[in-house]
């Protein structure tokens, strides 16, 4: 059948329900029944002109407990009770088309609104009840006022963001200073993984063996807030933390994946940014094939010679990755690689780039799974020539076992890794990886080094420097920024205003900006170790800790940088 539709399954004894079809409304809502516990949203037919189609599982005050997006290349969705520790009794499903109006008059295009029936054998069939009249979903205001008693904190859980306010982003195309959202990202490290916890809205007991911040297992009940509606269409990405940001080329960077307010998964979960303008274009629905689901503490790393972007690992509330997703950024198509050889589901590792295969370093995983109870200290290479991953033999001194740590490749032939925590331990330690001989060994370094600290962003500056900034350590966000240099294995502290914020699970990378001028080897009077002065350093999202996300993006000269050490 061509005729394009969008079905829903709920429960795995329920028959499919046409939702959204060519006669019908742009947007439906529907209670999904208490006995439901899982809920398939589907796609049928051509889609011609529509982008895609939003979807959200809201609770009985209207705040989404996850969210979703069908797409021409993603035409399947599926939740399921147990993944989503909010899921209540009084779950409402709301499916909205974007581009291409199934309605032959779209300026009178009501909400139309589904009952579905519990299942029995004799009746699968869910009536229609009546058309709810046009008009804007109302808006409400999310209430801070939190009761300890309704906020419980669950052993194990991760990716955890804590309740407060929605967030403030402000669709503009460059944001002068961090967005907010009220929620904590991080609580305190003082608690061992087997604390159980209450808190208020302010504060939340969390077990801290390496992974995110700890999730709510409940919602104050006196709260009467409602989501509020996109009023207009994002041209800068949502606050979040724990996504990745990838230079693809000499202007162009890929935002993927992220985890906002409220514990929600970002429904603008890829975006392109040009440094030309410093302008954001939404990306999802530029590639074809299948896309990762919804995730944080992955990474994402591009491989300049084949022109591929590679995604692994990573969490999504009780589920962990031990994916890998292929972005073919000349043909922007998805593949999902087939992988032989094993590597465990892995979040907030460390992942490098050397002779076109993938180093991936520490990280949580589940034991016994679900749940995050250890870091590892493993390296695992993945060889994309041959699809394979595989355990290399490695001699030294390696790093105990970790997550949330920064790795940096040096004159391509050395890792530098550096921070990271595990129960109850944060580490602000050095240790470098020989790629030739695969050695490691403890770094000796002077100077004042950074605190111990986890979830910072690292960046390399030139041959011989990287750069430190940010990070969580067990308490605090923090704001400070360091430089290390590989020929005397120092540390320098630099003072810059425009890293002042503090901010955790964030990206730090390095591009050309306009204007900037690239220096030749003919150029005399130019310092070559200084080589990046052409460049910029990008600062994007993370957290603080005090309840705010971030969708800015700060830029610091590199040549800066670099005269200031």
């Amino acid at each position: 059948m061509d005729d394009f539709a969008v079905y829903a399954l709920f429960g795995v004894n329920g028959s499919p329900q046409r939702l959204l079809s060519a006669d019908g409304s742009s947007r439906v809502r529907v209670a999904v029944p208490p006995s439901v516990r899982q809920v398939v949203l589907f796609s049928s037919g051509k889609w011609g002109q529509r982008i895609c189609v939003n979807a959200e599982l809201n609770d009985a005050e209207r705040i989404p407990i996850t969210i979703g997006k069908l797409t021409p290349y993603n035409k399947c969705l599926s939740w399921e009770q147990w993944e989503e520790e909010t899921w209540t009794d009084s779950v409402t499903l709301i499916v909205t088309l974007e581009g291409g109006s199934l309605m032959k008059d779209d300026w009178s295009d009501p909400e139309l609104i589904l009952a579905v029936k519990e299942y029995t054998p004799k009746d699968t069939v869910a009536p229609l009840t009546a058309r709810e009249g046009v008009g804007k979903r109302k808006r409400g205001h999310i209430s801070d006022n939190c009761s300890d008693e309704n906020k419980v904190t669950k052993r194990g859980e991760e990716n955890m963001c804590l309740n407060g306010s929605m967030e403030k982003t402000t669709p503009v195309r460059k944001a002068k200073g961090p967005t907010k959202v009220g929620q904590k990202l991080f609580t305190s490290g003082k608690e061992t993984t087997r604390t159980k916890g209450a808190a208020n809205g302010a504060e939340e007991v969390q077990g801290i063996v390496g992974r995110t911040p700890l999730q709510s297992a409940s919602r104050a009940k006196s709260r009467q807030a409602k989501t509020p509606t996109q009023a207009a269409p994002l041209v800068s990405p949502s606050g979040r933390w724990g996504q990745t940001l990838c230079p693809i080329d000499a202007q162009t960077a890929i935002l993927i994946g992220g985890q906002g307010a409220r514990m929600h998964f970002c429904k603008d979960p890829m975006w392109k940014l040009c440094t030309e303008d410093m302008s954001w274009v939404t990306a999802e629905t530029l590639a074809e094939g299948p896309t990762p689901e919804a995730r944080i503490g992955h990474t994402a790393i591009y491989d300049p010679d084949s022109k591929r972007i590679f995604v692994f690992g990573g969490s999504k509330n009780k589920k962990w990755f031990n994916d890998v997703h292929i972005l073919d950024t000349q043909s922007w198509k998805w593949t999902m690689v087939e992988a032989q050889g094993k590597v465990p589901p892995l979040a907030y590792h460390s992942c490098s780039m050397f002779r076109g295969e993938l180093f991936v370093l520490g990280g949580v995983f589940p034991r016994p799974n679900p749940e995050p109870d250890g870091c590892s200290d493993s390296l695992y290479i993945f060889d994309p020539h041959l699809s394979i991953w595989y355990e290399p033999i490695v001699t030294g001194d390696k790093p105990s076992p970790r997550s949330g740590h920064s790795a940096c490749v040096m004159q391509e032939r050395k890792i530098y890794v550096f921070g990271g925590w595990d129960t109850p331990v944060c580490y602000n330690d050095m240790y470098m990886l020989d790629l030739g001989l695969m050695e490691f060994s403890a770094v000796k370094t002077t100077g004042k080094a950074p605190s111990p600290r986890s979830w910072h962003g690292s960046v390399v500056l030139s041959d011989t420097k990287f750069l430190i900034h940010g990070g969580y350590n067990g308490n605090n966000a923090l704001s400070d920024t360091f430089v290390f240099d590989i020929d005397t294995n120092s540390w320098t502290e630099l003072m810059l205003p425009q890293l002042s914020v503090p901010r955790a699970g964030h990206c730090i990378i390095t591009m050309e900006t306009a204007g900037c001028h690239r220096f030749s080897e003919e150029d005399e009077d130019v310092d070559m170790d200084a080589g990046l002065v052409s460049r910029t350093l990008l600062v994007f999202g993370g957290g603080d800790n005090e309840g705010n996300f971030y969708s800015d993006l700060m830029t610091v000269s590199v040549e800066e940088l670099l005269s200031a050490i």
